[in-house]
């Protein structure tokens, strides 16, 4: 099951109380003070991890807790401190304060931990308390009470190239010929219900990876169909591909238009990523299809680029690319999937180069 909201309670551990104790051996009658500190109470860590892809396991949780800390014990003992509790989430996961909406945690590699509440601390034993003025102290510190909060956790998916169509375009056929991913594929709109995600591999050392998200329709941004809940995950991509479907009985260029229309309408800065388009199902259509659309866009044609068909009409230049595809018959994928390639490639450079000034 894909769960990518959850809503919960968590608490941190409550610190052990300090122990009242005096040293009580044999020949030594005025042993002192000698009680020990309680334990601190356990975290609550946040940790990214690959292995984990959706929310479901926290489905049907109210309250998460940490362990609380032991108390103090006598000789100067120590109390054990409490077990942290140590939430697993997917790479993309945001942790907010259900109050305030407030984003507390941005969860995005792997191996990545955070702690979100700290546990109390123990409270202190009677040895502390000793002095001239008082050699007998009867008192020892209670523990930290632990901190609660109510948060909601929002799964992002983080994905290189994120699919954008309308139902039954043909997305979830070009993911599953370009990648490992295994999406249902049948012949019926909003065949795909959830996000998936697959690794494109180019070579040995290159590779990025791709999302596919259900269909968008007119009005998604709305509410209508089932574009809307699942726009988030494309939020994080750093290239959109609109997958046009020439077959369709809609008309290509009102696809495209429309589907820019309702990514603006979600998010200005999504509408504003790199993105290319592929015109797919090519081989079920008349090339004039293809030429329609370059003229109605006044989209100029190039010379082709990455082994492309040289008989279908396609456009290649430093921002954006028009290729006509078919995900079925695999026609000119290899051309998309290296295109694709060399656009994250770019993305993420300008990206680090911004990230470097913004550091110096």
């Amino acid at each position: 099951m894909f769960v990518d909201n959850i809503k919960l309670t968590v608490k941190s551990g409550k610190g052990g109380a300090g122990c009242v104790s005096f040293r009580r051996e044999k020949f030594v009658p005025k042993g002192g003070p000698d009680g020990g500190d309680g334990g601190k109470g356990g975290d609550v860590i946040v940790e990214c991890d690959n292995n984990t892809h959706t929310l479901s396991h926290f489905k049907g949780k109210r309250l998460l807790k940490a362990k609380n800390g032991r108390p103090g014990e006598g000789r100067k003992k120590h109390g054990a401190n409490g077990e942290d509790l140590i939430l697993k989430v997917p790479p993309g996961t945001l942790i907010k304060d259900a109050k305030t909406g407030e984003i507390l945690l941005d969860m995005k590699y792997h191996g990545e931990r955070k702690v979100l509440l700290e546990g109390g601390r123990g409270g202190l034993g009677n040895w502390h308390f000793r002095g001239s003025r008082n050699q007998v102290p009867r008192y020892a510190q209670p523990g930290e009470e632990g901190k609660e909060l109510e948060i909601i956790m929002e799964l992002k998916l983080i994905a290189d190239v994120g699919l954008v169509g309308f139902p039954n375009a043909g997305k979830s056929t070009l993911i599953s010929a370009l990648s490992n991913a295994k999406p249902e594929i049948a012949n019926y709109e909003f065949t795909t219900l959830t996000p998936k995600l697959g690794v494109v591999k180019i070579d040995e050392y290159r590779s990025f990876v791709m999302a596919d998200i259900p269909g968008i329709i007119e009005g998604a941004h709305e509410g209508k169909g089932l574009g809307l809940e699942f726009l988030k995950h494309i939020e994080r991509t750093k290239i959109i591909l609109y997958v046009i479907d020439l077959a369709s009985f809609r008309d290509p260029v009102y696809q495209f238009k429309t589907l820019q229309k309702e990514l603006k309408n979600y998010s200005e800065k999504l509408a504003s990523r790199d993105y290319a388009i592929a015109l797919n199902k090519v081989d079920a259509v008349d090339i004039s299809k293809v030429e329609e659309f370059f003229e109605k866009l006044e989209i100029e044609k190039t010379e082709p680029k990455y082994g492309a068909d040289p008989e279908l009409p396609c456009h290649f230049d430093d921002k954006i690319f028009v290729l006509p595809i078919s995900a079925a018959a695999r026609i000119n994928l290899e051309a998309l999937k290296f295109a694709l390639a060399d656009m994250v490639e770019k993305v993420k450079k300008e990206e680090n180069e911004e990230n470097e000034e913004t550091s110096i």
